[in-house]
């Protein structure tokens, strides 16, 4: 018989540690010395979604990973509706965003998005008059029409005609950087043209949210020492964070002049005038608000505009076109639409906001992907204060609560047997109505008083392009594309979603 070699045991050796690393026979993560589950989080941290959906599945909905010894990185994983409830409403004061947040997020500065208590109450009550005013919601209608009419509709022309593959996460991402960046500064970039022109600013959005993501996963010490030393992903995030600092600030020293040409206009006619969130936020009586906190707002608007409502629209079409009985009764609906507002026959044409407020089926086939796939895919939070959940686990200051909102969305203690197929129908009442689901068991928007701003913004938009695009085109993805989760804080297709496009009309 021969010898076993050292090559041997190396792979025995090692195909054991990565065994024990990844979980032991019940599929859960392996509490090692000193280490904790750390080395298991960095082995799945590619798949790092559909391993939260294993790790609850098996644990009923609650399960705490240990991190490396001395290093408070103590996690509470969950996605029972009770304990969301608890922390996001019925507890909120004792779960705020809290310092540690604050760290990992800093690129974000004191923005809506990381403040909290009084900060964080002003912030809000004043971005949500400026958003429910009646002269924003006008320039968000206007401002999707134009963009649809004269940027995604051209685009998707030539691709058609040219019968050429398209990557249309890469298009949304164009589309709703353009609206945000108009709803928000005022100015459109113009980065969804034929061209598809390389866009610096949203190339650093995206390198950002990535890092991010990351620094979840280490302790604190070592991504702040990689910080220090200007090496790995804080490389990346410092180069990013100079990126948008550049870009915001033209845009606010644009706004400041374009403004003071207007200062000798009445009042009445400035307000008529301007409707961008930016102007709104400088013109505002009674505030003096610096040049910090206006960069603050509009990168943190920026992104939840920007990436949001594009990652919601990238999972949506994919699924519809994956889903032909899906795209068959929301293509019927508009029809229906189209008999009762016009007189001309079905062709090619757009859907205006007015009339896609009755069109329930693409309301509820919305939600429906947004339960599956949601745009942030993870929530994190720090108790002030030790706590007890209602699952009976024992949190402290010294550890995060984080909710996956992917797994939680495919539990089937939540939403039945049928939990893993892209139904609709789900989101239908008996009377033909959008069936309500409280916000801790369908978390896409958050829940409670930190309860999404722009949802109405969200669905507005992407009704409108959903419609263009399901009733103009017929979708058809790439055969052989691979279709797979990223790692960041927003959840996208990693490599791109790639689809050809064919006109539905002459």
């Amino acid at each position: 018989m021969a010898s076993i070699g050292y090559f041997e045991i190396f792979v025995s050796i090692f195909c054991f540690i990565v065994f024990w690393a990844i979980g032991d026979s019940s599929g859960l993560p392996w509490n090692w010395p000193f280490l904790g589950m750390f080395p298991g989080l960095l082995l799945s941290v590619n798949r790092i979604h559909e391993r939260c959906f294993e790790v609850f599945s098996r644990t009923g909905g609650t399960f705490l990973i240990k991190g490396p010894w001395f290093t408070n990185m103590d996690i509470l994983g969950t996605v029972d509706p009770a304990n969301v409830h608890y922390i996001m409403s019925a507890n909120f004061v004792n779960f705020p965003k809290g310092e540690e947040f604050k760290k990992i997020f800093d690129v974000l500065g004191d923005g809506i998005f990381n403040s909290d208590l009084d900060l964080w109450k002003g912030q809000r009550k004043l971005t949500r008059t400026l958003i429910i005013h009646q002269r924003f919601h006008n320039c968000l209608v206007k401002t999707s029409w134009d963009k649809i009419e004269n940027g995604l509709i051209p685009v998707l022309d030539i691709v058609a005609r040219e019968n050429r593959a398209v990557d249309l996460q890469d298009v949304f991402q164009r589309f709703t950087f353009d609206t945000t960046c108009k709803l928000v500064t005022g100015y459109d970039p113009g980065c969804l043209s034929f061209e598809l022109p390389r866009v610096p600013f949203a190339k650093a959005m995206d390198d950002a949210e990535e890092v991010l993501f990351i620094r979840h996963l280490l302790p604190e010490n070592v991504w702040k020492l990689q910080k220090w030393l200007g090496i790995g992903h804080e490389a990346k995030l410092t180069k990013a964070w100079q990126v948008l600092d550049e870009v915001i600030s033209k845009y606010i020293s644009m706004k400041h002049d374009e403004l003071s040409n207007i200062a000798t206009k009445s009042k009445q006619d400035q307000e008529e005038g301007c409707f961008d969130l930016l102007t709104s936020y400088i013109l505002n009586d009674g505030l003096n608000l610096d040049d910090k906190f206006l960069r603050d707002t509009v990168l943190n608007l920026m992104i939840a505009g920007r990436d949001t409502t594009s990652s919601g629209l990238t999972w949506f079409i994919w699924l519809v076109a994956t889903h032909p009985e899906v795209a068959k009764k929301i293509r019927e609906e508009l029809a229906t639409i189209i008999s009762l507002t016009s007189s001309s026959s079905a062709n090619q044409r757009l859907f205006s906001a007015n009339e896609l407020k009755n069109a329930i089926y693409l309301h509820a086939a919305l939600c429906e992907s947004l339960r599956l796939y949601p745009p942030v895919p993870f929530q994190h939070k720090t108790p002030q204060s030790p706590d007890i959940l209602p699952s009976g686990h024992h949190v402290h200051p010294n550890m995060r609560v984080v909710f996956s909102l992917y797994a939680m969305g495919r539990m089937e203690s939540i939403w039945g047997k049928d939990c893993l197929e892209f139904k609709p129908e789900r989101w239908i009442s008996e009377r033909g109505t959008i069936k309500h689901e409280p916000s801790y068991k369908f978390l896409a928007f958050n829940a409670g008083p930190r309860t999404c701003l722009g949802k109405e913004v969200a669905f507005i938009q992407m009704k409108a392009v959903a419609a263009a695009i399901i009733h103009n085109y017929q979708v058809e993805v790439i055969k052989r594309h691979k279709v797979c989760l990223n790692v960041s804080i927003i959840l996208y297709m990693q490599h791109g979603f790639k689809a050809r496009i064919k006109k539905r009309w002459t």
